[in-house]
């Protein structure tokens, strides 16, 4: 596997070979970019296998065929620093190039990572040959966060993100960049333990067998499947009489969660962490009543014990067999937090400190049951301290006490921001301007928003037949960003003919300065490029004529016309929001689910840059999906709103 850089300049080239790991994998970061860039590539379909059709899914030699020579290609525009009036663009192509058995491999990391699964048979984990496969929601969460990082364009993917579940929170653990080892800490386990079990002990409802798949996914969201499990008695041999085991789950379950809900990329490093649950003294094995014969695979951890009364062991193990019972122990319910009433309810945030605070880095090893296990390295770290962070009713609280003694176009300004950061917000926003005829206004904001993130980076990935080198002289690269530059166009003249054109069906209201500025410089450049008056109307076919200066003006043009229809937001439509009762509902609902920096929470400090210390320090942090989480919202409110329908 060998992927190749390659600039605008034909010269500029350089070739590397794909880093792996120890256990012969590729680092997380190259797994999850090339799988994105593969999807983005894929045309996926309906396909047929076992009298089943399968829609949105693609197949072993699809995969096989885009891999033997993908390319991604990601253009960046900013202005020229010699001249401020012209747009300079700058394309990178990346070509990764692979056999067919190389390309099966990286897909059997794919699955192993939970981003893909059998179509036909989700129980089987290994690619084969001739398979029909489709994305998992972790898959499609990954996706949705590739696609919004480099703005590409990703019409043809609309139709999953809208049919199939999407993983709403996904728990990413921190790796050392040397060796993509997860970063072990007690802050960190401390994280991922909560994430695990839930706000609430989960004890999923009796559903019907055929229920549907949101439904499904939800429930399991919000946490491992906890059972009750009874052991027998034997007092007739003088044994112990029958005992019930509370907030049980099988080993095996436990692990398929983990590998769906967080970055670990496969059962062995689920493993591992359940180890770490055991070592810490979160859960403990309750039974394993497998046959003598049958063989089974413990896997083991080991590290340095913190001093003090810290149920902290020196060695963990966890047993990955079928017949496996753990449950949860009295310290792993305190630090759930499940029966704490000031514990907000909440797995990603904390009001406390940890105790026991003496952070390790450790690396698990893996034994079967008739070998014995290495020791893992243990080496001391700063300490890690899991903060409180301020929810998003918090901040509208915050910026509402503020407003009162300040005023309340600042105050609106604020909880504006808050409601177009949180999808769920948003979504009720976008009802209550539609019932008041006026949700053009949310939805140019947020066009516009779009359009200029794209047209900053624009990125494009496709499968390159390999072809003999017939003397083309535009590259693949070049001519993707050709394309990109045409829809760009289009998508500019598009918002131009919804939102701006004159009796346009969506016209905005603003300011008379504005719509002149807007309407004069379109005049003179349409005239320009046709030599006739301009009437108000932009046709899709000039798009090829505009070139990228032009472009930026007139983005300069939405960007303050955006900024108008913000402010009118803001002072007429969110006052009136704020006060309706679906509001009020959502602010319970919501609870901590909202993100910092739009999408993206540490659940622990922000690690210190790498080469500051001695050594990395671990951390956790979550990301959310906002087309997951806004559906999700929809979906809960139909039901019944409140705290309780959270996940």
């Amino acid at each position: 596997m060998a992927p190749a850089d390659q600039s605008e300049q034909p010269q500029a080239t350089s070739s590397h070979m794909m880093k792996t790991t120890k256990r012969g994998r590729p680092f997380l970061k190259d797994t999850l970019d090339l799988f994105a860039t593969l999807i983005v590539s894929l045309h996926l379909t309906t396909h047929k296998q076992y009298f089943r059709t399968f829609p949105n899914s693609f197949s072993t030699d699809e995969a096989a065929q885009n891999l033997a020579s993908l390319k991604f290609s990601q253009s960046n525009r900013g202005p020229d620093p010699r001249d401020k009036t012209r747009i300079v663009t700058t394309t990178t192509t990346t070509t990764f190039s692979m056999t067919r058995d190389m390309a099966k491999a990286m897909c059997q990391h794919f699955m192993d990572a939970r981003l893909i699964e059998n179509a036909a048979d989700p129980g089987v984990n290994l690619f084969k040959d001739r398979g029909t496969y489709i994305l998992t929601p972790k898959g499609l969460h990954v996706l949705e966060r590739f696609i919004s990082k480099n703005g590409i364009s990703s019409d043809h993917l609309q139709p999953v993100f809208a049919t199939q579940p999407i993983c709403i929170k996904l728990l990413h653990l921190e790796r050392r960049s040397i060796d993509d080892e997860i970063i072990v800490t007690q802050s960190v386990i401390t994280a991922l333990f909560r994430r695990f079990v839930g706000r609430q002990a989960n004890y999923p409802p009796s559903l019907p067998v055929n229920q549907d798949t949101f439904q499904d996914y939800h429930e399991r969201s919000k946490g491992v499947p906890l059972m009750d499990v009874t052991e027998r008695g034997q007092p007739l041999l003088g044994g112990k009489s029958a005992s019930v085991h509370k907030y049980c789950f099988a080993a095996v379950g436990a692990l398929e969660w983990l590998c769906d809900f967080t970055s670990v990329v496969g059962r062995e490093e689920a493993a591992e962490m359940a180890a770490q649950f055991v070592r810490f003294g979160l859960i403990v094995l309750v039974s394993d009543k497998r046959k003598n014969n049958d063989s089974a695979i413990i896997f083991t951890v080991r590290g340095s014990a913190p001093g003090g009364n810290s149920p902290v062991s020196q060695q963990g193990e966890f047993r990955c067999t079928a017949k496996a019972i753990y449950k949860i122990t009295d310290e792993g319910r305190r630090v759930a937090q499940w029966d704490d009433p000031n514990a907000q309810q909440s797995p990603h945030s904390s009001t406390t400190n940890l105790h026991a605070e003496r952070s390790s880095l450790e690396s698990g090893t893996t034994s079967t049951s008739k070998s014995a296990a290495n020791d893992g390295s243990a080496v001391s770290a700063a300490d890690a301290k899991i903060h409180r962070r301020i929810s998003m009713a918090e901040k509208l609280n915050v910026t509402y006490e503020a407003g009162e003694k300040k005023g309340t176009k600042e105050s609106n300004t604020e909880r504006l921001k808050n409601i177009l950061e949180e999808p769920s917000y948003r979504s009720l926003f976008r009802e209550f301007l539609k019932a008041n005829f006026c949700e053009e206004n949310l939805s140019f904001w947020l066009d516009v928003e779009d359009f200029k993130r794209k047209f900053s980076i624009t990125s494009s990935a496709m499968a390159v037949a390999p072809a003999g080198r017939q003397g083309a002289r535009a590259t693949p690269g070049q001519a993707a960003m050709e394309k990109h530059h045409t829809s760009l166009i289009r998508t500019a003249f598009e918002i131009y003919n919804k939102y701006l054109a004159p009796s346009s069906q969506n016209e905005l209201n603003i300011d008379h300065g504005l719509r002149l500025d807007l309407a004069g410089y379109l005049s003179e450049v349409m005239t320009g490029l046709n030599g006739k008056t301009f009437d108000g109307q932009v046709d899709a076919e000039h798009a090829g004529s505009f070139n990228a200066t032009q472009l930026q003006v007139l983005i300069k043009l939405y960007a303050r016309i955006q900024t108008h229809v913000f402010r009118l937001m803001a002072t007429d439509s969110v006052p009136k929001f704020i006060k309706t009762q679906r509001f009020l509902d959502a602010r319970q609902w919501i609870g901590e689910s909202d993100t910092a920096d739009n999408d993206v929470l540490f659940l622990t400090s922000p690690p210190a840059p790498p080469g500051l210390g001695a050594e990395e320090t671990g951390g956790a942090y979550i990301t959310v999906s906002a087309k997951g989480s806004e559906r999700e919202h929809r979906n809960q409110h139909r039901v019944v709103p409140g705290p309780s329908n959270s996940s």
